[in-house]
């Protein structure tokens, strides 16, 4: 199992975009979460098969249909608590920047 940690930038909120990112997660068997940040950023921390993440992460990439994606920036892994990424892809709630 690998881990990746990212946030997604961009006009990414209020246009159905972590249902997309979960959506996408739920079918590619991934474990972790997904929230909005306040600074208007989408922060997605996944756990699964290297293939299946790096696919979450193309998909990201593309966005969801109104999104617009600028960047999205990998974070070190060490800024994620572990045991969150167990279980079932969630959505969590929003966060300060």
């Amino acid at each position: 199992m690998e881990t990746v940690h990212f946030f997604v930038e961009g006009h990414v909120q209020g246009v159905g975009f972590r249902h997309y990112v979960m959506k996408r997660a739920f079918a590619l068997r991934l474990s972790g979460w997904v929230r909005n940040v306040r600074d208007g950023r989408v922060e997605v921390a996944a756990r699964g098969e290297a293939s299946h993440l790096i696919d979450l992460i193309n998909a990201c990439r593309n966005g969801s249909l109104f999104s617009s994606v600028s960047d999205i920036k990998i974070m070190p892994l060490s800024t994620v608590e572990p045991s969150i990424l167990e279980g079932h892809f969630q959505q969590l709630p929003t966060i300060d920047a």
